[in-house]
């Protein structure tokens, strides 16, 4: 506003000059020199002080010979007060433009901070789950706190599938927003998103304090991971597990890789569905387990000192722990002396150095499926089963 005042001086001073007689510009040239320091600052005290007016001074150097006119006079006081009438409306829209400064509502500011820090906690404590299986089923399990849905613009917002994850987000408030392929790369960091984004709550590894007492079978097999590092590893293991029928996931949380948006690609969205404990000491766990009369089984590959059992020679008749170990280095020195039992998949051929092994997601599915096969509930509860199926038959 200062800058706008001073031009609008010395436009004022050059209309001045231009509609002055000759001899008065003359005169006014050689006589007057107007400083207009007051008014630069404009305080708002000085519109319509009076004594704030005269201290806006205009000093002049007398000169020899000539007088004021009275025709200068006139034309001075009228100058001056088409400037002061200017001024006064200048600082009153400066006035106003301040009361409107966030400074002057202490609680708008605190109002609008509070909303800013909500958002980027927020931005801080979602992710992007992407894939039609996992946004599907992670706005329809609400495990997780849905806020918008992107779906990509064009001929993939129109299939089937889209449409029933762009309704069940509607359904539930969840925004929906169309974007182009370029953001929801952008989103899912170039993985394959199906033409689907969810902005939701990450998922967490489960506690015993929030397990559910009973959902376990008579015959319960649990699978305990150790060091799974790759989430795509991850993600396979989880869905061959709720497929074949595992009762329990668990997994070490030292040396893991989270439960990400990744892992939840990998497994067709069985992350969703499928709750995975976390423990940060495995030892503990598994000598808890054991002394609960639980049998604990460890996974080797065929080149190994140790006794091992193949594992289509093993039987399970009952509560069983299946240990598998990360990738490149299995089991450690830790978990191995724990272990009552060791396990192996016989290989089909005579193998070359190096591919010696399967891959550790592969060799999960094979194990589940055989384990699962050869479990034999005991007599009591097998005769209970089979009782209960005659009854529905009949």
């Amino acid at each position: 506003m200062w800058l706008l005042n001073f031009a609008h001086q010395h436009k004022l001073l050059l209309v001045w000059r231009l509609h002055t007689p000759a001899s008065v510009s003359a005169v006014r040239s050689q006589v007057a020199s107007y400083h207009f320091s007051a008014a630069l600052l404009c305080p708002e005290d000085r519109r319509f002080n009076p004594a704030a007016r005269r201290r806006l001074s205009v000093q002049h150097k007398p000169v020899e010979g000539r007088e004021r006119t009275a025709q200068s006079k006139a034309f001075k006081n009228e100058t001056f007060q088409k400037w002061n009438q200017r001024r006064g409306d200048d600082c009153r829209v400066s006035s106003e433009l301040r009361k409107l400064c966030l400074e002057d509502f202490p609680a708008d500011k605190e109002t609008q901070r509070r909303q800013k820090s909500a958002l980027a906690s927020k931005a801080e404590e979602s992710e992007i789950v992407f894939g039609v299986a996992p946004c599907l089923l992670a706005l329809t399990q609400g495990r997780r706190k849905a806020w918008k849905l992107f779906v990509k613009e064009g001929e993939a917002s129109r299939r089937a599938s889209v449409i029933k994850v762009c309704e069940e987000a509607h359904q539930r408030g969840v925004q929906v927003h169309r974007v182009g392929k370029r953001d929801l790369d952008k989103m899912s960091s170039g993985a394959v998103h199906q033409g689907l984004c969810l902005q939701a709550s990450p998922l967490r590894y489960l506690t015993e304090d929030s397990a559910h007492k009973g959902n376990d079978s008579s015959l319960p097999l649990w699978l305990v991971l150790e060091r799974i590092q790759d989430p795509m590893n991850l993600g396979a293991i989880l869905r061959s597990a709720y497929f074949l029928g595992v009762d329990r996931v668990v997994s070490s949380l030292r040396h893991s890789c989270p439960l990400s948006p990744v892992v939840s690609k990998a497994s067709s969205g069985v992350m969703e569905v499928m709750g995975v404990y976390g423990h940060e000491n495995l030892g503990d766990m598994l000598k808890m387990k054991a002394a609960q009369g639980w049998q604990v089984v460890g996974t080797v590959g065929t080149e190994t000192e140790v006794p091992v059992t193949k594992c289509s020679d093993f039987q399970m008749t009952k509560p069983t722990l299946l240990l598998m170990g990360g990738e490149g280095e299995g089991l450690s020195q830790e978990l191995l002396p724990l272990c009552q039992t060791l396990l192996t998949i016989p290989a089909g051929r005579d193998l070359f150095p190096g591919i010696e092994s399967l891959n550790v997601s592969v060799a999960a599915g094979i194990l589940l499926h055989s384990l699962l096969h050869s479990r034999r509930l005991p007599d009591d509860e097998n005769q209970r089963y089979l009782l209960h199926h005659r009854h529905k038959r009949n």
